[in-house]
């Protein structure tokens, strides 16, 4: 990239860096130091508000950068993401916003310790809620990485290395500082403008080609390398028994995993009422639709205008599909408007980045605070010490999180977060279910759902070709893979309904009835919802 892009991009970049950071201080002024304000914001957002915040919080580096990409390099079954992910918020809309609201106080252990013994609970449920964080988060600082390297002209691995640690610096600010009241505010104006950055690439798609779907689509296929096949099913999940089994785990982790990521189910805590936190949700709905449809647009755009081969060349994992883009609707190389355009785009997926790694650390250090290391202090000593240990959290967990991601530059963005998502299906959303609707559950059921789900999704990863025995591996270098699949959704969901059964059924402790009652009527009247 020319100096132009360089300077104007980076000018973008510290420019919502001080905007965010203002956010931040004036937020950590407001600030009264107890747990509702840290994890909660104070539970003051509107429907709306929250809403934006969602969004903002979901529609991460993996949306803008791995999903487009994804459609630019394999055209049909690249859809499949952003369909997947767009029909999971009917799960969260139907069966998870109002009851989840109703229920908790800060965490997903707290809707499963309401009728639990609690101490075993939540350190299965903080545990498995801080692994769906961390992989969450390194597929967000591998966007930013991806993202630093396109605009230097993707040589300089050092400079990769430092943008991903100052995206985990900053991340730790975010919340230490400013914790959920900043991170929120921070989410709705990334939201604002990932939005607007969308609608205006996808106008200029479909200008360039007179609005005529049909000539996209079909300028897409000729510039994509595989023929007609790059509009049919099949061209990266439909190779062998192999590729199709990935689909159907790829699939099940996609719509099952959204109702158990941590960070999205601590929104539902910043609105005072359940009826809010479900108003919430059909906001988050309307701006999330709107957005994967256009990402579908800047997809076969990209395909089209950049052509696969070019996209490829920049970043085998397609990560760099949209700014490409927005290079070529500007004018191109070396043009005023290509420059600008470019440096706009990269600024909003780097803000896309900041704000959704807020928002992971946020949760993920609240269920180290509240979950693990809550349930081994007496509870009169714990509202002042949690949010000390949040803010120690969230510097441990952006020190992790760097680690991993300086491991996995070369993974595309959206299929790291569709590890996350088979790993919060696998271990949160069978006890989740479990506890909101079955009589019978037991505790030592919930711990073993967790396990039985949690266990096996990190296990079968290790084991699959992510990690080793595959070019694009994380360990190109060494074979010790056996597990055939890159995501182990297929598997491990499964495991997780069944471990939690299992141990329901084998329990020497009867299921407490009167709690069950209780929790069935708080959560769906709201009656004592905190």
């Amino acid at each position: 990239m020319s100096g132009d892009h360089q300077t104007l991009a980076l000018l973008l970049f510290s420019a919502f860096v001080v905007l965010t950071l203002g956010i931040t201080t004036w937020a950590g002024r407001k600030r009264h130091g107890s747990a509702e304000e840290f994890y909660a914001g104070g539970r003051l957002f509107s429907p709306m508000e929250n809403g934006f915040a969602i969004a903002g919080d979901y529609m991460s580096a993996a949306s803008f950068l791995g999903i487009s990409g994804l459609i630019a390099l394999f055209g049909y079954d690249g859809m499949l993401y952003s369909v997947g992910f767009l029909v999971a918020w009917l799960v969260v809309l139907f069966l998870i916003a109002e009851l989840v609201r109703n229920c908790g106080r800060f965490t997903l252990a707290d809707v499963v310790a309401a009728r639990m013994r609690e101490r075993p609970v939540r350190i299965a449920a903080g545990t498995s809620s801080v692994a769906v964080s961390v992989l969450y988060l390194v597929a967000q600082m591998v966007g930013a990485g991806s993202l630093v390297a396109l605009l230097l002209g993707g040589t300089s691995e050092a400079a990769r290395t430092w943008t991903v640690i100052g995206v985990g610096a900053l991340m730790v600010v975010y919340v230490s500082l400013g914790g959920m009241r900043a991170t929120t505010w921070i989410q709705i104006v990334k939201a604002v403008l990932l939005m607007a950055g969308a609608i205006t690439l996808t106008v200029l798609v479909l200008v360039r080609f007179q609005g005529d779907v049909n000539d996209l689509l079909n300028t897409a296929v000729a510039h994509s390398g595989h023929g007609a096949e790059f509009l049919s099913p099949g061209l990266k999940y439909g190779g062998d028994w192999t590729a199709r089994f990935d689909f159907i785990s790829l699939g099940l982790a996609l719509v099952l995993g959204t109702a158990g990521l941590p960070h999205i189910l601590s929104r539902f805590y910043t609105v005072p009422t359940a009826r809010a936190a479900r108003r919430s949700v059909v906001w988050s709905i309307g701006l999330i639709g709107g957005f994967y449809l256009m990402t579908i647009v800047l997809g076969f755009g990209a395909a089209a205008l950049v052509g696969s081969d070019a996209v490829r060349a920049s970043n085998a994992a397609g990560n760099t599909a949209v700014p490409l883009l927005a290079l070529d609707l500007g004018g191109g190389a070396g043009s005023t408007g290509g420059t600008v355009l470019f440096a706009v785009v990269a600024a909003i997926a780097f803000a896309t980045i900041l704000a959704v790694v807020a928002g992971i650390t946020l949760a993920s250090s609240a269920s180290v605070a509240h979950d693990l290391y809550a349930s081994l202090r007496r509870k009169h000593a714990r509202q002042r010490s949690e949010v000390a240990v949040a803010r120690v959290a969230a510097a441990g967990i952006g020190a992790v999180a760097i680690a991993l991601s300086l491991l996995a530059q070369d993974l595309n963005v959206a299929f790291l977060v569709g590890l996350a998502f088979a790993v919060a299906a696998s271990a949160n959303l069978p006890v989740l279910l479990y506890s909101l609707f079955w009589r019978k559950f037991t505790t030592r059921g919930a711990v073993w759902s967790v396990y039985g789900g949690l266990v096996p999704a990190i296990v079968l990863v290790a084991l699959s070709p992510v990690v080793s025995g595959s070019p694009e591996a994380i360990f190109p270098g060494v074979d010790f893979h056996v597990f055939p699949l890159q995501n182990p959704g297929v598997v491990s969901i499964p495991l997780g309904f069944l471990a939690g059964w299992i141990g329901t059924v084998l329990s020497s402790e009867p299921a407490d009835e009167a709690k069950h009652a209780e929790t069935e009527v708080r959560s769906l009247t709201g009656a004592g919802a905190v």
